[in-house]
């Protein structure tokens, strides 16, 4: 028993040993596994808190038109599977530890339960440590197409629409233009242009500059909102009612982007591109662009475009084949066709009223209807299907949006002048002040300056254009239909509008009382009405250019009480009936141009009368009763060729002149102490105190003194013709408006004092047939010690010699310090330009033009002691001078004239030299000049005619 009770003994502490360390392992390998257990789940937590994070983060990246950059997404992918694998592990294990047991007791399933813990557990810190993304979360989102299809016509076919979709992809190349402003009137197809540009992109290689086009319409009534919303919505972006935080958003968004183009459509006023969340060019990448149409030029300035284009009208030919394009085969058929043409050249290339009138007659074949279509557009009536809506109505817009004062009216009055009629600018301003639109109490320069800025503006809007002269505006046909179509109908405004209609008499059946002003200028009427018409509101009669019209009955301008203005122009009436009409508002009277008008009654009734023009009438006195116009403001007596008299004491009672302009005016003012009996003299205007410019003639050279102060100072500007014979110069016969100028001659200017008038501020000069010239150098230089600065142009033609006699005093200084234009003509005795020089000590440093012709002794131009003067110089033109041989003397070897632009050469038999390059030169113009052999090298970018 006891060595059994020792065996057994021995057995069993050896069994409780075993057990014990069996247990002992057990219990150590499930410790182990536990706490793999709680530290994946802590890790797991931690990766599920920064995939959700990362999560949030990409949803707004998404919406912002971002996804996923890959590695980000693979991460997240592997994140999604160890997290499925890490759940079905906790919910056998973690939650329900009695499955411990089960586990403990099953070793193979407890080993790989805790090799699977322990490979997620160092796969989950892999991943956490993988998080960090250099590369950043997101990509762009290819899903935003970089073009987006727009709708629209084609302009295929159409060769001023493809020049200005060429023009404006060669300013999308330019990587100095960031904003190209497009302007043009309503309807000329600026919307169109854009839409086939946007489009052309889509295909085309230019798109791949841009990683995103983005197009939208602002219209007329701007709402910030819709503007955000368009852009967010191309984007993908939520949109956000904040103004301010969409903006930020937005803002954020295109900085990201590489090269964006962005077309905002139909501007009507300045946008501020901050409000929008548009970033200004300094801000985006280079070669990101901005393009924006507008009917005003003024609002594409205030954008701050780098460029504009202006969008015109089609031409003849284009516009007929966008007719016929919209009115279909009927516009050709042979009684149509006529009538279409004259409809499509009442649209005067405007698109939208080529389309819309086009469609509306479309498939009418009644010659009828195609009568009264043009009958209806000739007349300004919207009677044409369609036109009323889709184009009156659009260019209304323009008129409505118009600010400033008195502009509406001021557009509305232009109407009034014929249809495609060139609008003296002058003219108009006149009748604007006439009709009280212009502040009468101005001056009439600054009521000219205001009213030119009123011009400026209405062309900047598109309601006005540049006439085909210098000085007038006109309208397009379509924009005066529509102004007339106001006037018509708006209250204070009702005007009736027959000019250049063919009309040969007054027509029946009109409401006189209620019109505001009347137009019957460029008919044929014969007769006016003997009986009095009621017009007693009626402010602006306009009758010239009326041909035929010999006669106005004394009946007829009785019923105009409230007249202001009476323009009788270029009629051939030989007298007027104001004797027995009261014309108490009457302020312009214009009768230019009355070739047959000579009989006058007395003016002194026409006690508000601002404006007398009396141009081109025969008159052969000033009418009686002229002098108590004590509100006269200009007294224009252009081409009296006849005019011989103006009694003493008569201009100098009209205390309100301000300017007398008799351009042109065969009548001699005299001068004080040497006038004829009977005769004006100068000297009466200088009581004039309200006098501005005077454009008069003189048979002497006034003897002024130096400190002269009274009439020529005072003056903004006065053309003076001094000449002893009457007979009419064919040279520098026209006055700037700015300019304050002397023409001399013919006559002997060696006694004469010119030093008092040069000292008055005279800025031109000019010389014609005098002799004596060399002596009168002499007198100037002996009579001033600081030069006559204002001078700046000086032409001397078909005078004697320059050169000076013997002992003849030279100047010290220069006498024409300010000289910038020289032109010499028909100057025999000139044999070097050092002739002048000599005399009056000329510098030329700030010469910019010289134009000498036919100097036939002249051998060179530029003589050696000038050659370093001429940094100013920028063209030259020489012509007609047989000896010339070159433009320099011999001494010069260089070029000394750095900044020379253009150079002129015509009919030089002798010249043969060049002696010069030109680094700056611009344009060449050279005929016949047979010895010219070589073209400088150096003018490879100059125009080579």
């Amino acid at each position: 028993m006891d060595v059994l009770g020792s065996f057994l003994g021995t057995i069993v502490v050896e069994a409780g040993r075993i057990l014990c360390g069996s247990v002992y392992h057990k219990i150590g390998s499930f410790v182990k596994f536990q706490s793999n257990c709680n530290a994946l789940k802590r890790e797991m937590e931690s990766l599920i808190d920064l995939k959700n994070s990362l999560k949030d983060e990409l949803t707004s990246d998404e919406r912002n038109g971002k996804v996923a950059a890959t590695q980000v997404q693979e991460w997240l992918r592997k994140v999604e599977e160890i997290e499925l694998g890490v759940n079905l592990i906790q919910a056998g294990i973690i939650p329900n530890n009695e499955n411990l047991c089960r586990c403990c007791l099953n070793c193979s399933l407890r080993c790989r339960l805790s090799r699977e813990v322990e490979e997620k557990l160092k796969e989950v810190k892999r991943l956490l440590s993988a998080s960090h993304f250099p590369g950043g979360l997101v990509a762009v989102n290819s899903r935003v197409k970089v073009v987006e299809h727009i709708p629209g016509p084609s302009i295929e076919g159409q060769p001023t629409a493809s020049r200005n979709l060429g023009r404006v992809f060669d300013l999308l190349e330019d990587d100095g233009v960031r904003i190209i402003g497009i302007w043009g009137m309503g309807g000329v197809g600026k919307t169109t242009l854009v839409k086939n540009l946007n489009n052309k992109l889509e295909s085309s290689s230019l798109a791949q500059p841009f990683s995103l086009v983005l197009w939208v319409i602002v219209s007329k009534d701007m709402d910030l909102k819709r503007i955000q919303a368009q852009i967010a919505e191309r984007l993908k972006l939520p949109i956000i009612e904040d103004v301010q935080r969409m903006a930020i958003s937005l803002f954020e968004r295109l900085k990201k982007e590489k090269k964006f183009l962005l077309i905002l459509d139909d501007i009507w006023e300045r946008i501020d591109l901050d409000d929008v969340g548009i970033p200004r060019p300094p801000e985006f990448h280079m070669g990101s662009k901005i393009i924006l149409t507008s009917r005003s030029q003024e609002v594409c300035t205030g954008m701050i475009t780098d460029k504009l284009l202006k969008v015109q009208v089609l031409s003849d030919e284009e516009s007929w084949a966008l007719f016929c394009q919209n009115a279909g085969e009927v516009a050709d058929g042979e009684n149509i066709k006529p009538l279409a043409e004259d409809i499509t050249r009442e649209c005067r290339g405007l698109p939208l009223a080529i389309i819309t009138v086009g469609r509306a007659m479309r498939g009418k074949t009644m010659v009828e209807l195609w009568k009264d279509a043009l009958r209806a557009l000739r007349r300004s009536i919207p009677d044409v299907r369609g036109i009323e809506k889709e184009v009156f109505r659009p260019l209304k817009c323009s008129y409505d949006l118009l600010e400033g004062q008195n502009i509406k009216p001021c557009f509305l009055y232009c109407s009034l002048f014929s249809e495609d009629f060139n609008i003296d600018v002058s003219e108009l301003t006149q009748c604007w002040v006439a009709e009280g639109l212009l502040d009468e109490h101005q001056n009439l320069d600054e009521s000219f300056n205001m009213g030119m800025a009123l011009i400026e503006s209405l062309i900047a809007s598109c309601l006005l254009d540049q006439g085909a002269f210098p000085g007038t505006v006109k309208m397009h046909d379509v924009v005066r239909d529509v102004a007339i179509w106001i006037a018509s109908s708006e209250q204070g405004s009702e005007s009736l509008v027959r000019s250049g209609m063919g009309l040969n008499q007054i027509p029946e059946g009109v409401k006189w009382k209620s019109l505001k002003r009347i137009s019957f200028m460029e008919n044929k009427i014969t007769r006016l009405p003997d009986s009095v018409m009621e017009c007693s509101e009626v402010s602006t009669l306009l009758l010239q250019r009326n041909f035929p019209l010999e006669r106005v009955p004394e009946g007829f301008l009785q019923g105009f009480q409230a007249l202001r203005v009476l323009n009788l122009s270029r009629t051939p009436i030989r007298s007027l009936p104001l004797s027995h009409v009261r014309l108490d508002e009457l302020r312009a009277l214009l009768l230019s141009g009355c070739n047959y008008l000579n009989e006058f009654p007395p003016l002194g009734g026409l006690s508000r009368l601002q404006v007398l023009d009396l141009s081109g009438t025969p008159i052969r006195e000033l009418p009686q009763g002229i002098e108590e116009l004590s509100n006269l403001r200009q007294l224009i007596l252009q081409r009296t060729k006849v005019l011989g008299t103006i009694r003493p004491a008569t201009i100098s009672r009209l205390s309100r002149l301000e300017v007398l302009d008799m351009r042109f005016s065969a009548y001699k003012w005299g001068l004080q102490g040497k006038e004829e009996e009977g005769q004006a003299t100068l000297e009466e205007l200088e009581f004039l105190q309200h006098l501005i410019a005077i454009y008069v003639k003189l048979d002497n050279i006034p003897n002024l003194p130096l400190g002269y102060s009274s009439l020529l100072q005072r003056l903004l500007r006065f053309h003076i013709d001094i000449r002893e014979h009457d007979y009419r110069i064919p040279y520098d016969q026209h006055c700037k408006s700015d300019e304050r100028k002397i023409i001399v001659g013919p006559m002997n200017v060696s006694e004469g004092r010119l030093e008092g008038l040069l000292m008055s501020n005279t800025s031109k000069l000019v010389f014609f047939d005098c002799t004596g010239m060399s002596k009168m150098c002499e007198n100037l230089v002996r009579n001033t010690h600081v030069g006559f600065t204002a001078l700046k142009s000086l032409k001397i033609a078909r005078c004697d010699s320059l050169a000076p006699t013997r002992g003849n005093a030279h100047a010290r200084h220069d006498v024409l310090p300010n000289l910038e234009e020289l032109t010499l003509h028909r100057l025999e005795f000139l044999k070097s330009i050092s002739e002048l020089i000599g005399q009056l000590g000329l510098k030329f440093s700030r010469l910019r033009f010289i134009q000498v012709s036919s100097c036939r002794r002249l051998k060179y131009l530029i003589p050696g002691n000038l050659s370093q003067n001429l940094e100013s110089l920028e063209e030259i033109k020489l012509s007609d001078c047989d000896s010339l041989r070159s433009l320099f003397h011999d001494s010069i070897a260089h070029n000394p004239i750095p900044n020379l632009r253009i150079l002129k050469l015509d009919d030089l038999v002798s010249f043969c030299r060049w002696q010069m390059s030109w680094p700056y030169l611009e344009q060449i113009e050279v005929r016949k000049c047979p010895l010219l052999r070589k073209l400088p090298l150096s003018t490879q970018s100059a125009n080579m005619l």
